[in-house]
Protein backbone atom coordinates (compact mmCIF):
# COMPACT_ATOMS: atom_id res chain seq x y z
CA UNK A 1 0.00 0.00 0.00
CA UNK A 2 1.42 3.20 -1.02
CA UNK A 3 0.89 6.27 1.58
CA UNK A 4 1.53 9.85 0.45
CA UNK A 5 2.09 12.73 2.98
CA UNK A 6 2.53 16.59 2.05
CA UNK A 7 5.85 18.31 2.75
CA UNK A 8 6.86 22.24 3.04
CA UNK A 9 10.13 23.53 3.72
CA UNK A 10 10.85 25.43 7.07
CA UNK A 11 14.48 27.01 7.96
CA UNK A 12 15.47 27.03 11.20
CA UNK A 13 18.73 29.05 13.04
CA UNK A 14 20.98 31.82 12.32
CA UNK A 15 22.21 30.77 9.52
CA UNK A 16 19.46 29.04 7.97
CA UNK A 17 19.30 25.07 8.60
CA UNK A 18 16.69 23.65 5.99
CA UNK A 19 14.09 20.64 6.66
CA UNK A 20 11.20 19.21 4.73
CA UNK A 21 8.41 18.51 7.47
CA UNK A 22 5.45 16.76 7.16
CA UNK A 23 2.22 19.58 7.12
CA UNK A 24 0.18 17.70 10.19
CA UNK A 25 -3.06 19.43 11.97
CA UNK A 26 -3.33 16.68 13.88
CA UNK A 27 -0.15 17.59 16.00
CA UNK A 28 0.55 20.33 18.09
CA UNK A 29 4.87 20.31 18.43
CA UNK A 30 7.07 20.87 15.33
CA UNK A 31 10.00 18.85 15.69
CA UNK A 32 13.62 18.06 13.77
CA UNK A 33 16.36 15.65 14.42
CA UNK A 34 18.96 16.53 16.56
CA UNK A 35 22.60 16.00 15.62
CA UNK A 36 22.95 14.71 19.23
CA UNK A 37 19.89 12.22 18.51
CA UNK A 38 20.89 8.43 19.47
CA UNK A 39 18.07 7.03 17.58
CA UNK A 40 16.79 9.01 14.84
CA UNK A 41 16.69 7.73 10.99
CA UNK A 42 17.88 9.09 7.98
CA UNK A 43 16.19 11.98 6.24
CA UNK A 44 16.48 13.82 3.35
CA UNK A 45 18.59 16.34 4.92
CA UNK A 46 21.25 16.67 7.51
CA UNK A 47 20.21 16.74 11.00
CA UNK A 48 19.82 20.45 12.98
CA UNK A 49 23.12 21.18 14.48
CA UNK A 50 22.08 23.60 17.88
CA UNK A 51 26.00 24.24 17.77
CA UNK A 52 25.92 26.44 14.41
CA UNK A 53 23.08 28.81 15.16
CA UNK A 54 23.87 31.88 16.70
CA UNK A 55 20.37 32.51 17.54
CA UNK A 56 19.57 28.81 19.74
CA UNK A 57 18.09 28.74 22.96
CA UNK A 58 17.17 25.66 25.02
CA UNK A 59 14.42 26.27 26.95
CA UNK A 60 15.05 26.42 30.41
CA UNK A 61 13.07 23.50 33.02
CA UNK A 62 9.64 25.87 34.54
CA UNK A 63 6.50 24.64 35.96
CA UNK A 64 4.73 24.90 32.71
CA UNK A 65 6.83 22.42 30.82
CA UNK A 66 7.91 18.45 31.88
CA UNK A 67 11.53 18.58 32.18
CA UNK A 68 14.26 16.18 31.81
CA UNK A 69 16.05 14.06 34.59
CA UNK A 70 18.32 17.01 35.45
CA UNK A 71 15.55 19.04 35.91
CA UNK A 72 17.41 21.77 33.36
CA UNK A 73 15.67 21.45 29.77
CA UNK A 74 12.29 21.53 29.13
CA UNK A 75 11.02 18.06 27.00
CA UNK A 76 8.20 16.95 25.11
CA UNK A 77 7.17 13.70 23.49
CA UNK A 78 4.65 12.53 21.44
CA UNK A 79 2.88 8.97 20.63
CA UNK A 80 0.91 7.88 17.38
CA UNK A 81 -1.87 5.66 16.65
CA UNK A 82 0.32 3.53 14.34
CA UNK A 83 2.79 3.30 17.13
CA UNK A 84 5.73 5.57 16.34
CA UNK A 85 7.09 8.08 18.27
CA UNK A 86 9.13 11.21 19.36
CA UNK A 87 10.70 12.70 21.75
CA UNK A 88 13.36 14.86 22.86
CA UNK A 89 13.94 18.49 24.16
CA UNK A 90 12.37 22.11 23.58
CA UNK A 91 14.45 25.08 22.36
CA UNK A 92 13.65 28.13 20.87
CA UNK A 93 15.29 29.61 17.68
CA UNK A 94 14.63 31.43 14.64
CA UNK A 95 12.33 30.33 12.13
CA UNK A 96 10.96 31.11 8.51
CA UNK A 97 9.56 29.65 5.20
CA UNK A 98 12.20 30.59 2.67
CA UNK A 99 12.02 33.40 -0.05
CA UNK A 100 8.70 31.96 -1.22
CA UNK A 101 6.99 33.52 1.98
CA UNK A 102 6.26 37.38 2.98
CA UNK A 103 6.44 36.11 6.57
CA UNK A 104 9.46 37.04 8.48
CA UNK A 105 11.66 35.58 10.29
CA UNK A 106 10.46 34.50 14.02
CA UNK A 107 11.80 32.99 17.19
CA UNK A 108 9.60 30.14 17.89
CA UNK A 109 9.81 27.11 20.19
CA UNK A 110 10.30 23.54 18.48
CA UNK A 111 11.56 20.33 19.48
CA UNK A 112 14.93 18.80 18.93
CA UNK A 113 14.13 15.01 18.35
CA UNK A 114 16.20 12.72 20.69
CA UNK A 115 14.32 9.03 19.49
CA UNK A 116 12.42 8.33 16.68
CA UNK A 117 10.29 5.35 16.33
CA UNK A 118 8.26 3.52 14.04
CA UNK A 119 7.33 5.67 10.64
CA UNK A 120 8.99 8.65 12.18
CA UNK A 121 12.05 6.88 11.90
CA UNK A 122 12.10 5.57 8.60
CA UNK A 123 10.20 8.31 6.63
CA UNK A 124 12.04 10.21 4.07
CA UNK A 125 10.73 13.61 5.24
CA UNK A 126 12.69 15.24 8.37
CA UNK A 127 10.07 15.85 11.00
CA UNK A 128 6.91 17.27 11.10
CA UNK A 129 5.27 21.12 11.34
CA UNK A 130 2.72 21.43 14.12
CA UNK A 131 -0.73 23.02 13.38
CA UNK A 132 -3.18 21.65 15.48
CA UNK A 133 -4.55 23.95 18.29
CA UNK A 134 -1.97 24.16 21.09
CA UNK A 135 0.52 26.60 22.48
CA UNK A 136 3.65 25.22 20.79
CA UNK A 137 1.76 24.67 17.81
CA UNK A 138 3.61 27.09 15.05
CA UNK A 139 0.11 28.68 14.36
CA UNK A 140 -0.49 29.45 17.91
CA UNK A 141 3.11 31.11 18.65
CA UNK A 142 2.93 33.07 15.20
CA UNK A 143 -1.18 34.53 16.75
CA UNK A 144 0.17 34.91 20.14
CA UNK A 145 2.84 37.20 18.13
CA UNK A 146 0.26 38.96 16.17
CA UNK A 147 2.37 38.41 13.06
CA UNK A 148 -0.85 36.57 11.49
CA UNK A 149 -4.80 36.66 11.88
CA UNK A 150 -5.87 33.07 13.51
CA UNK A 151 -6.36 31.33 10.52
CA UNK A 152 -4.64 29.51 7.88
CA UNK A 153 -5.20 27.29 4.42
CA UNK A 154 -4.31 24.65 2.98
CA UNK A 155 -4.60 23.16 -0.59
CA UNK A 156 -3.21 19.91 -1.44
CA UNK A 157 -2.80 18.58 -5.34
CA UNK A 158 -4.78 15.77 -6.97
CA UNK A 159 -3.80 12.22 -7.62
CA UNK A 160 -0.52 11.81 -9.26
CA UNK A 161 -0.31 15.64 -9.43
CA UNK A 162 1.04 16.73 -5.84
CA UNK A 163 2.03 19.56 -4.91
CA UNK A 164 -0.53 22.74 -3.38
CA UNK A 165 -0.05 25.45 -1.52
CA UNK A 166 -0.37 26.79 2.66
CA UNK A 167 -1.34 29.78 3.72
CA UNK A 168 -0.74 31.02 7.45
CA UNK A 169 -2.95 34.22 7.66
CA UNK A 170 -6.37 35.08 6.68
CA UNK A 171 -7.50 34.89 3.05
CA UNK A 172 -10.35 36.33 1.45
CA UNK A 173 -13.00 32.99 1.22
CA UNK A 174 -13.86 32.96 -2.37
CA UNK A 175 -17.62 33.05 -2.68
CA UNK A 176 -19.07 29.52 -3.42
CA UNK A 177 -17.16 27.99 -0.32
CA UNK A 178 -18.71 25.53 1.61
CA UNK A 179 -18.31 26.21 5.44
CA UNK A 180 -19.29 24.27 8.69
CA UNK A 181 -18.87 24.44 12.32
CA UNK A 182 -15.86 23.46 14.38
CA UNK A 183 -16.13 23.35 18.15
CA UNK A 184 -12.96 24.37 19.30
CA UNK A 185 -13.49 23.22 23.07
CA UNK A 186 -14.82 19.60 22.15
CA UNK A 187 -10.84 18.50 21.15
CA UNK A 188 -7.64 19.90 20.26
CA UNK A 189 -8.37 19.00 16.77
CA UNK A 190 -10.09 20.07 14.29
CA UNK A 191 -13.37 18.57 14.06
CA UNK A 192 -16.63 19.35 11.52
CA UNK A 193 -20.22 18.57 11.89
CA UNK A 194 -20.68 15.58 9.67
CA UNK A 195 -24.37 14.21 9.57
CA UNK A 196 -24.73 12.20 6.65
CA UNK A 197 -23.68 10.78 3.09
CA UNK A 198 -24.99 10.58 -0.17
CA UNK A 199 -23.50 8.01 -3.21
CA UNK A 200 -24.42 9.10 -6.52
CA UNK A 201 -27.04 11.60 -5.12
CA UNK A 202 -29.23 9.24 -2.76
CA UNK A 203 -29.09 9.37 1.00
CA UNK A 204 -27.02 6.86 2.66
CA UNK A 205 -29.75 5.40 5.76
CA UNK A 206 -27.55 5.98 8.26
CA UNK A 207 -27.80 7.78 11.99
CA UNK A 208 -26.28 10.76 11.93
CA UNK A 209 -25.06 10.64 15.21
CA UNK A 210 -22.78 8.10 13.82
CA UNK A 211 -20.55 10.74 12.66
CA UNK A 212 -20.39 12.00 16.22
CA UNK A 213 -18.43 9.86 18.37
CA UNK A 214 -15.82 9.87 20.18
CA UNK A 215 -13.92 12.64 18.90
CA UNK A 216 -16.54 13.53 16.36
CA UNK A 217 -15.29 13.63 12.75
CA UNK A 218 -11.34 15.21 12.97
CA UNK A 219 -10.01 16.79 10.04
CA UNK A 220 -6.07 15.66 9.96
CA UNK A 221 -3.65 16.49 6.98
CA UNK A 222 -0.91 14.13 8.74
CA UNK A 223 -3.28 11.08 8.12
CA UNK A 224 -3.61 9.49 4.20
CA UNK A 225 -6.65 7.99 4.00
CA UNK A 226 -10.10 8.34 5.72
CA UNK A 227 -11.62 6.10 8.52
CA UNK A 228 -14.85 5.37 9.20
CA UNK A 229 -17.18 3.88 12.14
CA UNK A 230 -18.51 0.38 10.93
CA UNK A 231 -22.06 1.73 10.29
CA UNK A 232 -20.90 4.22 8.19
CA UNK A 233 -17.97 2.10 6.20
CA UNK A 234 -20.15 -0.55 5.57
CA UNK A 235 -23.01 1.55 4.35
CA UNK A 236 -20.71 3.24 2.00
CA UNK A 237 -18.98 0.85 0.72
CA UNK A 238 -21.58 -1.34 -0.49
CA UNK A 239 -23.52 1.36 -1.81
CA UNK A 240 -20.54 2.67 -4.29
CA UNK A 241 -19.95 -1.29 -5.11
CA UNK A 242 -23.28 -1.30 -6.61
CA UNK A 243 -22.39 1.59 -8.92
CA UNK A 244 -19.79 -0.02 -10.35
CA UNK A 245 -21.03 -3.73 -10.69
CA UNK A 246 -19.15 -3.68 -14.32
CA UNK A 247 -15.95 -3.43 -12.76
CA UNK A 248 -14.00 -6.77 -11.94
CA UNK A 249 -13.04 -6.97 -8.34
CA UNK A 250 -9.11 -7.84 -8.02
CA UNK A 251 -6.98 -8.47 -4.95
CA UNK A 252 -5.11 -5.03 -3.30
CA UNK A 253 -1.06 -4.61 -4.27
CA UNK A 254 -0.05 -5.82 -0.19
CA UNK A 255 -1.50 -9.14 -0.05
CA UNK A 256 -0.77 -8.46 4.11
CA UNK A 257 -3.76 -6.06 4.00
CA UNK A 258 -7.60 -6.83 2.48
CA UNK A 259 -7.56 -3.81 0.07
CA UNK A 260 -10.89 -3.57 -1.86
CA UNK A 261 -9.55 -2.88 -5.16
CA UNK A 262 -10.84 -3.29 -8.66
CA UNK A 263 -9.99 -3.61 -12.24
CA UNK A 264 -11.04 -1.91 -15.73
CA UNK A 265 -11.35 1.42 -15.00
CA UNK A 266 -8.67 2.91 -17.35
CA UNK A 267 -5.49 4.83 -16.65
CA UNK A 268 -7.62 8.58 -17.32
CA UNK A 269 -7.93 9.97 -14.03
CA UNK A 270 -10.00 12.49 -15.90
CA UNK A 271 -12.59 9.50 -16.83
CA UNK A 272 -13.04 7.98 -13.33
CA UNK A 273 -16.02 10.09 -12.87
CA UNK A 274 -17.93 8.37 -16.09
CA UNK A 275 -17.43 4.80 -14.00
CA UNK A 276 -17.46 5.79 -10.17
CA UNK A 277 -20.31 7.49 -8.20
CA UNK A 278 -20.18 11.31 -6.68
CA UNK A 279 -20.00 10.96 -2.56
CA UNK A 280 -21.56 13.65 -0.95
CA UNK A 281 -20.34 14.98 2.90
CA UNK A 282 -23.79 16.49 3.74
CA UNK A 283 -22.70 19.18 7.21
CA UNK A 284 -25.70 19.72 9.99
CA UNK A 285 -26.18 23.72 8.06
CA UNK A 286 -27.52 21.35 5.34
CA UNK A 287 -24.66 22.38 2.88
CA UNK A 288 -22.27 19.62 1.32
CA UNK A 289 -19.15 19.22 -0.36
CA UNK A 290 -18.96 16.50 -3.20
CA UNK A 291 -15.77 13.93 -3.51
CA UNK A 292 -15.11 12.85 -6.89
CA UNK A 293 -13.21 9.48 -7.18
CA UNK A 294 -9.69 10.63 -6.71
CA UNK A 295 -10.95 11.49 -3.15
CA UNK A 296 -11.65 8.01 -2.02
CA UNK A 297 -10.00 5.81 -4.42
CA UNK A 298 -5.90 4.86 -4.68
CA UNK A 299 -4.23 3.95 -8.14
CA UNK A 300 -3.21 0.19 -7.84
CA UNK A 301 0.12 0.26 -8.34
CA UNK A 302 0.79 -3.48 -9.70
CA UNK A 303 -2.40 -3.68 -12.12
CA UNK A 304 -2.63 -0.84 -14.69
CA UNK A 305 -6.30 1.09 -15.00
CA UNK A 306 -7.12 -0.78 -11.31
CA UNK A 307 -8.14 1.30 -8.14
CA UNK A 308 -8.40 0.56 -4.58
CA UNK A 309 -11.32 2.22 -1.64
CA UNK A 310 -9.20 4.94 0.32
CA UNK A 311 -11.39 4.49 2.84
CA UNK A 312 -11.42 1.78 5.43
CA UNK A 313 -13.67 0.99 8.64
CA UNK A 314 -12.00 2.32 11.78
CA UNK A 315 -11.52 -0.52 14.08
CA UNK A 316 -14.41 -0.19 16.51
CA UNK A 317 -13.76 3.09 17.27
CA UNK A 318 -16.40 5.57 17.41
CA UNK A 319 -14.42 8.42 15.89
CA UNK A 320 -14.81 9.81 11.88
CA UNK A 321 -10.81 10.53 10.73
CA UNK A 322 -11.06 12.20 7.35
CA UNK A 323 -7.39 12.12 5.97
CA UNK A 324 -5.59 14.30 2.84
CA UNK A 325 -7.12 12.10 -0.05
CA UNK A 326 -10.68 13.89 1.08
CA UNK A 327 -9.22 16.87 0.64
CA UNK A 328 -7.50 16.61 -2.49
CA UNK A 329 -7.47 19.64 -4.93
CA UNK A 330 -9.80 21.25 -2.59
CA UNK A 331 -8.56 24.24 -0.70
CA UNK A 332 -9.25 23.91 3.49
CA UNK A 333 -9.30 27.43 5.17
CA UNK A 334 -9.15 26.76 8.79
CA UNK A 335 -11.02 29.50 10.17
CA UNK A 336 -10.00 29.87 13.73
CA UNK A 337 -11.11 33.17 15.12
CA UNK A 338 -14.73 32.28 13.76
CA UNK A 339 -14.64 28.38 14.84
CA UNK A 340 -15.69 27.48 11.43
CA UNK A 341 -13.94 24.87 8.30
CA UNK A 342 -14.46 26.31 4.82
CA UNK A 343 -14.14 23.87 1.93
CA UNK A 344 -13.77 25.30 -2.01
CA UNK A 345 -13.16 22.83 -4.63
CA UNK A 346 -10.13 23.79 -6.76
CA UNK A 347 -7.08 23.33 -9.23
CA UNK A 348 -4.72 22.77 -6.45
CA UNK A 349 -1.56 22.74 -8.62
CA UNK A 350 -3.05 26.27 -10.29
CA UNK A 351 -3.98 27.89 -7.23
CA UNK A 352 -3.23 31.10 -7.22
CA UNK A 353 -4.32 31.89 -10.62
CA UNK A 354 -7.76 31.84 -8.92
CA UNK A 355 -7.49 33.30 -5.76
CA UNK A 356 -7.02 36.49 -4.18
CA UNK A 357 -4.27 36.47 -1.18
CA UNK A 358 -4.44 40.00 0.62
CA UNK A 359 -1.02 41.21 1.61
CA UNK A 360 -2.28 41.47 5.24
CA UNK A 361 -2.37 40.11 7.49
CA UNK A 362 -2.03 36.86 5.82
CA UNK A 363 1.54 35.96 4.30
CA UNK A 364 2.16 34.34 0.61
CA UNK A 365 1.57 31.09 0.40
CA UNK A 366 4.48 28.18 0.46
CA UNK A 367 4.44 25.72 -1.58
CA UNK A 368 3.77 21.66 -0.60
CA UNK A 369 5.25 19.01 -2.17
CA UNK A 370 3.70 15.16 -2.11
CA UNK A 371 5.98 12.05 -1.28
CA UNK A 372 5.03 8.51 -1.41
CA UNK A 373 6.22 6.23 0.35
CA UNK A 374 5.53 1.94 0.60
CA UNK A 375 4.42 1.80 3.99
CA UNK A 376 1.78 -0.46 5.25
CA UNK A 377 1.44 0.59 8.87
CA UNK A 378 -0.51 3.67 7.71
CA UNK A 379 -3.56 1.23 6.14
CA UNK A 380 -4.22 0.04 10.42
CA UNK A 381 -7.40 1.78 10.87
CA UNK A 382 -6.32 3.95 14.08
CA UNK A 383 -7.03 3.33 17.51
CA UNK A 384 -7.13 7.76 18.25
CA UNK A 385 -5.96 10.49 16.10
CA UNK A 386 -2.59 10.59 15.87
CA UNK A 387 -1.46 13.10 18.58
CA UNK A 388 -4.09 11.35 21.25
CA UNK A 389 -6.14 13.70 23.83
CA UNK A 390 -5.49 13.71 27.53
CA UNK A 391 -5.71 10.61 29.36
CA UNK A 392 -8.90 11.63 30.65
CA UNK A 393 -11.80 13.03 28.65
CA UNK A 394 -15.39 13.93 29.55
CA UNK A 395 -17.84 11.22 27.41
CA UNK A 396 -20.95 11.87 26.24
CA UNK A 397 -23.36 14.60 27.51
CA UNK A 398 -22.90 14.30 30.83
CA UNK A 399 -24.51 16.56 33.53
CA UNK A 400 -21.23 17.69 35.53
CA UNK A 401 -21.72 18.38 39.27
CA UNK A 402 -18.50 19.55 40.10
CA UNK A 403 -14.61 20.04 38.75
CA UNK A 404 -11.33 20.05 41.05
CA UNK A 405 -8.39 20.23 39.61
CA UNK A 406 -4.94 20.59 41.23
CA UNK A 407 -3.14 23.82 40.76
CA UNK A 408 1.11 24.07 41.51
CA UNK A 409 1.52 27.74 42.40
CA UNK A 410 5.21 28.97 42.51
CA UNK A 411 5.68 32.24 44.23
CA UNK A 412 8.27 34.29 43.12
CA UNK A 413 8.90 36.50 46.18
CA UNK A 414 8.80 34.30 49.41
CA UNK A 415 8.44 36.58 51.85
CA UNK A 416 4.73 37.71 50.69
CA UNK A 417 2.72 34.97 51.66
CA UNK A 418 -0.15 34.34 48.47
CA UNK A 419 -3.95 35.87 49.39
CA UNK A 420 -5.45 32.57 48.17
CA UNK A 421 -8.85 34.29 48.34
CA UNK A 422 -7.75 36.84 45.93
CA UNK A 423 -6.24 34.06 43.61
CA UNK A 424 -9.44 32.37 43.75
CA UNK A 425 -11.04 35.94 42.36
CA UNK A 426 -8.72 35.86 39.39
CA UNK A 427 -9.00 32.18 38.76
CA UNK A 428 -12.80 32.85 38.38
CA UNK A 429 -12.15 36.04 36.41
CA UNK A 430 -9.86 34.12 33.88
CA UNK A 431 -12.54 31.20 33.83
CA UNK A 432 -15.30 33.79 33.26
CA UNK A 433 -17.36 32.38 35.67
CA UNK A 434 -19.08 33.77 39.00
CA UNK A 435 -16.30 34.32 42.37
CA UNK A 436 -18.58 32.09 44.25
CA UNK A 437 -18.45 29.15 41.52
CA UNK A 438 -14.29 28.89 42.56
CA UNK A 439 -14.20 27.71 46.16
CA UNK A 440 -10.65 26.48 47.59
CA UNK A 441 -10.90 22.71 49.24
CA UNK A 442 -6.90 22.61 50.81
CA UNK A 443 -3.45 24.03 50.25
CA UNK A 444 -0.36 23.12 51.08
CA UNK A 445 3.03 24.64 50.85
CA UNK A 446 6.01 23.39 49.80
CA UNK A 447 9.14 25.81 49.56
CA UNK A 448 8.23 27.99 46.62
CA UNK A 449 5.48 25.95 45.96
CA UNK A 450 1.60 26.29 47.03
CA UNK A 451 -0.55 22.91 45.84
CA UNK A 452 -3.83 23.83 46.29
CA UNK A 453 -6.88 21.90 45.46
CA UNK A 454 -10.08 24.00 44.03
CA UNK A 455 -13.48 23.21 43.24
CA UNK A 456 -15.58 24.76 40.59
CA UNK A 457 -19.02 24.51 41.08
CA UNK A 458 -22.67 25.32 38.95
CA UNK A 459 -23.91 28.55 39.10
CA UNK A 460 -26.36 29.57 41.54
CA UNK A 461 -28.41 29.69 38.58
CA UNK A 462 -28.02 26.62 37.02
CA UNK A 463 -28.08 22.96 38.34
CA UNK A 464 -25.25 22.05 36.77
CA UNK A 465 -22.01 22.37 34.21
CA UNK A 466 -22.90 21.59 30.43
CA UNK A 467 -19.88 19.58 28.68
CA UNK A 468 -19.12 22.67 26.46
CA UNK A 469 -18.53 24.72 29.35
CA UNK A 470 -16.79 22.27 31.26
CA UNK A 471 -14.30 21.37 28.06
CA UNK A 472 -13.43 25.47 28.26
CA UNK A 473 -12.70 25.70 31.26
CA UNK A 474 -10.57 22.65 31.30
CA UNK A 475 -8.88 23.42 27.92
CA UNK A 476 -7.74 27.03 29.26
CA UNK A 477 -5.89 25.46 32.09
CA UNK A 478 -4.35 22.70 30.54
CA UNK A 479 -3.41 25.53 27.53
CA UNK A 480 -1.70 27.81 30.81
CA UNK A 481 -4.13 30.70 29.13
CA UNK A 482 -4.79 32.18 32.93
CA UNK A 483 -3.04 35.28 33.42
CA UNK A 484 -1.92 35.60 37.32
CA UNK A 485 -0.68 38.46 38.76
CA UNK A 486 3.41 38.89 38.51
CA UNK A 487 3.84 38.61 41.99
CA UNK A 488 2.19 35.13 42.42
CA UNK A 489 4.52 33.43 39.60
CA UNK A 490 3.37 30.96 37.19
CA UNK A 491 0.91 27.42 37.51
CA UNK A 492 1.23 24.43 36.72
CA UNK A 493 -2.19 22.32 36.62
CA UNK A 494 -1.29 18.68 38.01
CA UNK A 495 -4.38 17.02 37.88
CA UNK A 496 -8.43 17.86 37.32
CA UNK A 497 -10.82 15.80 38.27
CA UNK A 498 -14.77 15.56 36.75
CA UNK A 499 -17.90 14.38 38.81
CA UNK A 500 -21.08 14.08 36.94
CA UNK A 501 -23.77 15.03 38.39
CA UNK A 502 -25.75 11.67 40.52
CA UNK A 503 -28.45 10.18 38.78
CA UNK A 504 -31.73 10.05 41.42
CA UNK A 505 -33.27 6.97 42.00
CA UNK A 506 -37.19 7.43 41.38
CA UNK A 507 -37.56 7.35 45.45
CA UNK A 508 -34.62 10.28 45.46
CA UNK A 509 -36.37 12.23 42.81
CA UNK A 510 -39.97 12.19 44.08
CA UNK A 511 -38.64 12.28 48.49
CA UNK A 512 -40.68 15.67 48.62
CA UNK A 513 -44.05 14.26 46.74
CA UNK A 514 -43.75 10.95 49.09
CA UNK A 515 -43.18 12.98 52.36
CA UNK A 516 -46.00 15.68 51.41
CA UNK A 517 -48.43 12.28 50.49
CA UNK A 518 -47.72 10.51 54.04
CA UNK A 519 -48.18 13.37 55.85
CA UNK A 520 -51.25 14.15 54.39
CA UNK A 521 -52.55 10.83 54.90
CA UNK A 522 -51.63 10.92 58.80
CA UNK A 523 -53.44 14.14 59.02
CA UNK A 524 -56.68 12.78 57.03
CA UNK A 525 -56.42 9.63 59.24
CA UNK A 526 -55.78 11.21 62.89
CA UNK A 527 -58.59 13.79 62.12
CA UNK A 528 -61.19 11.17 61.30
CA UNK A 529 -59.96 8.83 64.10
CA UNK A 530 -60.90 12.10 66.17
CA UNK A 531 -63.26 12.77 64.99
CA UNK A 532 -64.96 8.85 65.46
CA UNK A 533 -63.52 9.07 69.39
CA UNK A 534 -65.52 12.31 69.84
CA UNK A 535 -68.82 11.11 68.60
CA UNK A 536 -68.78 7.77 70.53
CA UNK A 537 -67.84 9.68 73.41
CA UNK A 538 -71.02 11.38 73.47
CA UNK A 539 -73.26 8.51 72.23
CA UNK A 540 -71.59 6.72 75.72
CA UNK A 541 -72.58 10.04 78.02
CA UNK A 542 -75.88 10.30 76.61
CA UNK A 543 -77.20 7.04 76.15
CA UNK A 544 -80.43 6.16 75.33
CA UNK A 545 -83.43 8.66 76.28
CA UNK A 546 -85.84 6.97 78.82
CA UNK A 547 -89.35 8.46 80.44
CA UNK A 548 -88.91 9.75 83.48
CA UNK A 549 -90.76 7.00 86.30
CA UNK A 550 -89.94 3.99 83.42
CA UNK A 551 -88.68 0.87 84.43
CA UNK A 552 -85.35 -0.16 84.12
CA UNK A 553 -83.55 -3.59 84.51
CA UNK A 554 -81.95 -3.78 87.95
CA UNK A 555 -78.24 -3.47 88.24
CA UNK A 556 -76.40 -5.31 90.88
CA UNK A 557 -73.69 -3.19 92.74
CA UNK A 558 -70.27 -5.06 92.14
CA UNK A 559 -68.90 -5.44 95.90
CA UNK A 560 -66.10 -3.18 96.69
Amino acid sequence: LFCSYYTTRLFIGSPPQEFALIVDTGSTVTYVPCSSCEQCGKHQDPRFQPELSNTYQALKCNPSCNCDDDGKQCTYERRYAEQSSSSGVLAEDVISFGNESKLAPQRAVFGCENVETGDLYSQRADGIIGLGRGRLSIVDQLVDKSVISDSFSLCYGGMDVGGGAMVLGGISPPSDMVFTHSDPYRSPYYNIELKGLRVAGKPLKINPKVFDGRHGTVLDSGTTYAYLPEEAFVALKDSIMKEISVLRQIHGPDPNYNDICFAGAGREISELSKIFPTVDMVFSNGQSLTLSPENYLFRHTKVSGAYCFGIFQNGKDPTTLLGGIVVRNTLVTYDRENDKIGFWKTNCSELWKRLQVPGAPAPAPNSLHMNNTSNGSQNVPPVQPPNGLPTKHIPGEVRIAIITFDMLIVVNDTSTKPNLTEVADVIAHELEVDNLQVQMLNATLRGKEYQVKWALYPAASAEYISNSTAMSILLRLKEHRLQFPKRYGSYQLVEWKVEPQRKLSWWQQHLVAVAIGILVTVVIGLSSLGVWLVWRRRQQTLGTYEPVGGIVPEQELQPL
